[in-house]
């Protein structure tokens, strides 16, 4: 045994690959000979990547999931990893190790074995799993076991997964072809609906929105519909669009997609990034207005308003832009998000913010589009409970009333609300807070009776104006 354990490395250092590969299938085929297992047992290979070892393996990594809880409590050889999608460590069969199952009172066999290729053609080592049973057991193993077996991995791994941000590379880059469609970052946002600064019906008006989306599988197909559904957010700067975004993907435990309109060069790759899409996911186009010029009466309008020299200066940029500058039209967008295309994948939410919900195309917007249409409004006195008892931990005072008060009086958004409330020091308690909020409040109010009282003035000028306008209309006349 020592003798073969000194051996052994030399043996795989300095015979070549294909030598070791031929003399290890060669052996393998007479001692499968030699114990006739081959008209015994049923042997099944699930490798690590596909093709030219370039893609992972789906299936391989719902058996992964699937014998993880197993193997800890069964195997004696096991393998730690941080799984790419997991929340945690993940806890796996080692290699050159097995484990036994069993299904319905077949036992079978799953091992975990890695064959190094040192070929220069690929750098991957070749795990593969292997299912192995007796032959008698091919029909339920084949039919049955291993769809469950699928099955049950793909439901653990939606569990456990860590969500994911996800924005769009830039197709010029010259890394891009390596980073692939998407790049990612863990989703950390901590948003909830609790902690959304928003009116308690409206609330619960879109939670149970959410709810019957997620439950609509059967619903949707019955109805020959995509399973997506489309929320439109509007509202001033400030109001919680993008707080709304994250408390919906926390609620679902959906991933996000940031899809940036202006780094994608045309349609064909507009649709590529949709088609790479997972379910269970939301993808967001914030600002759709500005994105991109998608509606025609603002492009004419711009044209008209723009002057040579500002247009000369428009073509130059252009022509040094080059091939950067985005062609994605409002028919395109259109045929993405609701065409053809969008039936390829299933349980998925389409969200466009805006400001200005009059600057965008109606058939951007229409039912069946955009199904569900969401006004951020301006901070009211029952959202600002919601945020003291966020920020404050503060249920009541005194200064209720008068904030009540002045928040039906004065237009301000939750973050100009949330920003007074939040202490700037140690010493800083509700009191200096809410006070804080009244003085910022009556600020505000003074402004807009200035404001007022500006348009007021200018409008009672631009009657007298008019007036003598008239009167030496009428002297000419006669």
């Amino acid at each position: 045994m020592a003798s073969i354990m000194f051996l052994w490395p030399m043996y795989k250092q300095f015979v070549p690959y294909q030598l070791r590969e031929y003399l290890e299938n060669t052996i393998q085929k007479y001692l499968d000979k030699l114990f006739r297992r081959d008209s015994n047992f049923v042997y099944i290979r699930f490798p690590e990547y596909t093709g030219e070892g370039l893609s992972k393996s789906r299936a391989y990594d719902e058996i992964g999931n699937y014998l993880s809880s197993i193997s800890t409590a069964r195997a004696k050889r096991l393998k730690a990893k941080e799984s790419e999608n997991s929340k945690s460590l993940v806890l796996c069969l080692d290699d050159d190790e097995a484990v036994v199952v069993v299904f319905q009172g077949v036992n079978v066999v799953w091992s975990s074995t890695v064959v190094d290729k040192e070929d220069k053609h690929n750098s991957k080592e070749g795990r593969y799993l292997t299912l192995t049973f007796e032959n008698h057991h091919r029909d339920i193993i084949t039919n049955t076991y291993i769809d469950h077996v699928l099955r049950e991995g793909k439901e653990i791994a939606l569990k456990n997964r860590e969500r994911k941000l996800y924005t769009n590379n830039d197709s010029s880059s010259y890394s891009s072809w390596w980073e692939g469609l998407w790049s990612n970052v863990p989703f950390n946002h901590h948003a909830s609906f609790e902690t959304l600064g928003m009116d308690l019906d409206k609330k619960e008006e879109i939670k149970k929105d959410l709810i019957k989306f997620t439950k609509g599988k059967d619903y949707y197909r019955k109805v020959a519909k995509p399973w997506k559904r489309g929320y439109l957010l509007f509202g001033p700067p400030g109001t919680g669009k993008s707080t709304m975004i994250s408390a919906i993907a926390n609620f679902l435990e959906y991933d996000v997609y940031d899809l940036e309109l202006t780094t994608v060069k045309d349609n064909a790759e507009l649709k590529k990034l949709m088609l790479d899409t997972k379910g269970k996911s939301i993808v967001v186009i914030e600002d759709i207005d500005c994105s991109l010029e998608l509606t025609e009466h603002r492009k004419k309008k711009k044209e008209e308003d723009e002057d040579k020299e500002e247009k000369k200066e428009a073509e130059n940029l252009k022509r040094v832009s080059g091939n950067n500058e985005s062609n994605v039209t409002l028919s395109g967008l259109l045929n993405a998000i609701d065409g053809l295309w969008s039936a390829c994948s299933d349980e998925k939410i389409i969200i466009f913010t805006t400001n200005f919900v009059d600057n965008l195309d109606p058939a951007l917007i229409r039912r069946g589009r955009m199904d569900y249409h969401i006004e951020m409004s301006y901070c009211r006195f029952e959202a600002f409970k919601v945020l003291a008892k966020n920020y404050l931990e503060n249920e009541s005072h005194d200064l209720y009333g008068e904030i009540g008060r002045l928040l039906e009086e004065v237009d301000v958004s939750p973050a100009d609300v949330a920003e007074n409330l939040m202490p700037k020091s140690d010493e800083d308690d509700a009191d200096i807070c809410f006070r804080r909020l009244v003085k910022s409040l009556e600020e505000e109010k003074k402004k807009k009776i200035e404001k007022e009282a500006r348009k007021n003035k200018k409008k009672a000028e631009d009657n007298v104006k008019q007036e003598k306008q008239n009167k030496v209309k009428g002297m000419v006349t006669k």
